[in-house]
């Protein structure tokens, strides 16, 4: 995981009205209220927040981009300047002055007074790949500069002694400068093979966000992944602060003084950073015609929003299946009728033919079972095999680390699994086992707001239990991470400001619980986890690096309790239109802000759910494969992955039904409770969509 940032001075931005979240522009009030009372974006709270997300470094890079000198400035009013009419001059140390660094570039004045941009990267690292340290912001041959976040599991090659971003960097030099091919121009580079950027980034599989300075073009590039993996938060240029920022997470903003009390921007109506929105985009800068030039003094940037050029990414995107409702599909509606003849031949339990059949498979032919699973489980096989190869994706590439002690080796857990013990963070459990070598201890990070009486954790200790007998060899560690809300109130003020632009009690309540969870501090029992023949309860902190976390297995398989009600009142088809927009918005509602807690202990989640390739592998199924939701809660809700449990050999977590992770911590509770006063208050008030306007103490 790295934080990524920069801070666009001197230009006016044009095009951004067309991807700003805000309605339109603010009111009378509140343009006054931006002019007195201004966000402050300090630069040095900014790098504090970026290095928590890259403990291993941090570096910063100053471009600052002006006209050259022409005799033509000032006297021909119609000119349009060009890139080439541009000066670009870096500076690494960002203490320096800017006057002295262009009095050695031997530039005159009163040029460099009006016509100054100023682009300010920062990158933080978190190495994990790679066979040497990395330090960012990287910068080519070129003067191409990139600050990235992210892992590259596909469609680039990444070799094993390789780092992604130094990668990614290399392919990107070689790309189309010109940015003219993609209304279907042909321009010169393309002529001579070169690719356009849009191209290269589309191909990525895995999660990524990024920051790409090209310097030929005078092009600044930026986007998020398709599913919005990774945090990138914008800020658009407004009256308060005419600067465009992008940033992997926020800082805590002020917003000036009001009778000499500081108001914090959270506890404002006014929000300085929005989500980006997935996508690839560039802003080109340009000077403006020379009569403008006088009055604006700065250089334009246009930004525009560029198309996925993948095939196989835009159908993901689209999220469509092939096969929606049985009623009119006979091929599949014979296909379901048999399989429900075969299911009642055996109870209307969870015990059904499938999971009989996967028992006798498992006991008979261990690890073969794949080859000899009946036709009416496959579509079960299949996902476990398309989930197996995203946890090796994951999981067994070769992991950039400071050496460890030989005597340490044994107890390290370079891999941890955010833990409940339901459904979805079984399977990764017992997949992971199978892709990592067994003399590696797994870290399971379960937190609670009740002790040992939280669903959560009742149902963590109930699945050690199962994984020990399902995998003996290895050594499990379930790190049992007790909190009071009472006493997080520095916490929960840290992560006002993390989950920004979200801004609920319910963003709150799950950002607590991700943030404490994923900083692994705990317990550990012993007796329950049988370690070191020690069956005593003691202080445990995890350092793992890599946080595997099952996000997205409930959008894809129907596992809100909203999916059996839209099932219910309008069939398959309204069932998965709400599944699509689950997906669709992941990134909006879920992704942006889990990455920002998760990441701010410098670690990295992966989810392997959201890999491309299980996307595409769930959606090639008929959506009755996917669930059943005539059934009751906890067998037709993600019945498909259910029965991947069966194959896994987990029989009690196929029957575990969905719960939260606000619900099943407990902090949901506790919250309501603190500001409602009770459960059934906040009920009442709606609790988990209520904004929260004033400081947490």
């Amino acid at each position: 995981m790295c934080g990524i940032a920069l801070i666009l001075s001197g230009v006016d931005v044009v095009g951004c009205d067309l991807y700003r979240e805000s309605d339109g522009p603010p009111s009378t009030d509140a343009e006054e209220f931006l002019h007195f009372c201004q966000p402050a974006l300090v630069v040095g709270d900014l790098k504090d927040a970026i290095g928590r997300r890259g403990p291993d470094s941090l570096g910063v890079r100053k471009v600052f981009v002006q006209l050259k000198q022409t005799d033509s400035v000032g006297k021909d009013d119609d000119k349009e300047y060009t890139e080439e009419d541009l000066h670009i001059c870096y500076e690494e140390n960002a203490n320096n002055n800017i006057s002295s660094i262009f009095k050695v570039a031997n530039v005159q004045d009163n040029i460099i007074n009006r016509w100054i941009a100023e682009l300010y990267f920062l990158g933080a690292t978190l190495q994990l790949r790679g066979a040497s340290p990395i330090f960012q912001p990287l910068v080519d041959s070129s003067g191409n500069i990139l600050v990235y976040n992210g892992e590259i599991f596909g469609g680039i090659h990444v070799s094993d002694d390789k780092n992604d971003a130094e990668t990614l960097l290399h392919v990107l030099e070689s790309c189309c400068y010109c940015n003219g091919n993609e209304n279907g121009n042909v321009c010169y580079c393309t002529k001579l093979g070169a690719q356009f950027i849009p191209e290269i980034i589309s191909k990525i599989k895995g999660p990524w966000a990024l920051i790409y300075w090209q310097k030929k073009s005078g092009t600044l590039w930026f986007g998020r992944d398709a599913f919005g993996r990774r945090s990138l938060l914008v800020h658009w240029p407004t009256m308060g602060d005419a600067r465009f920022v992008l940033s992997s997470v926020s800082p805590a903003l002020t917003i000036g003084k009001i009778s000499d009390t500081e108001v914090e921007c959270s506890s404002s109506n006014i929000c300085y950073w929005e989500e980006l929105p997935c996508g690839i985009y560039s802003l080109c800068l340009k000077a403006p015609n020379a009569s403008e030039q006088l009055v604006k003094q700065k250089l334009v940037g246009e930004i525009r929003k560029h198309k996925w050029t993948d095939p196989l990414l835009n159908r993901l995107v689209e999220w469509e299946r092939t096969c929606l409702d049985p009623k009119v599909d006979p091929f599949f509606s014979n296909d379901l009728q048999l399989q429900r003849d075969q299911l009642a031949l055996s109870s209307n339990s969870p015990k059904g033919v499938h999971k009989a059949v996967a028992r006798m498979e498992l006991e008979e032919h261990g690890s073969d079972i794949h080859n000899h699973i009946p036709g009416d489980a496959r579509p079960a096989v299949k996902v476990l095999n398309a989930l197996k190869e995203s946890v090796m994706r994951r999981t067994v590439s070769r992991i950039f680390q400071t050496p460890r002690h030989e005597d340490e080796m044994d107890d390290h857990s370079p891999i941890a699994i955010l833990f409940s013990g339901g459904l979805d963070s079984m399977i990764l459990a017992a997949i992971l086992d199978q892709c990592i070598d067994s003399k590696y201890t797994i870290d399971l990070l379960n937190v609670s707001f009740d002790g040992q009486l939280a669903p959560d954790r009742v149902s963590a200790r109930a699945g050690v239990a199962e994984l020990q007998t399902v995998a003996p060899h290895r050594r499990w560690r379930l790190v049992e991470i007790d909190a009071v809300l009472s006493n997080l109130a520095w916490e929960a003020k840290h992560l006002l400001a993390l989950i920004q632009p979200a801004k609920t009690y319910m963003d709150l309540n799950i950002g607590i619980a991700l943030w404490l969870a994923a900083g692994g501090d705990g317990w550990v029992d012993g007796g329950l986890c049988k370690l070191h023949n020690n069956h005593q309860r003691y202080r445990y902190k995890s350092t793992s690096r890599i946080l595997l976390v099952g996000s997205g297995a409930d959008e894809q398989c129907a596992g809100y309790g909203r999916h059996r009600t839209k099932y219910r009142l309008g069939g398959w088809v309204s069932l998965h239109e709400e599944m699509r927009l689950d997906v669709q918005r992941i990134w909006k509602r879920n992704m942006g802000r889990d990455d920002r807690c998760i990441s701010d202990h410098g670690k990295e989640a992966r989810f392997p759910f959201l890999d491309e390739d299980v996307i595409k592998t769930l959606l090639d199924f008929p959506l009755w494969e996917i669930a059943e939701l005539d059934k009751p809660a906890g067998i037709g809700d993600k019945k498909i992955l259910r029965e991947v449990s069966w194959l896994l050999g987990l029989k009690q977590a196929a029957e575990m039904p969905k719960r939260a992770i606000q619900f099943g911590s407990r902090i949901a509770r506790e919250s309501n409770r603190k500001n409602f006063g009770s459960n059934r208050a906040a009920n009442q008030a709606s609790a988990g969509s209520v904004e929260i306007h004033h400081s947490l103490s």
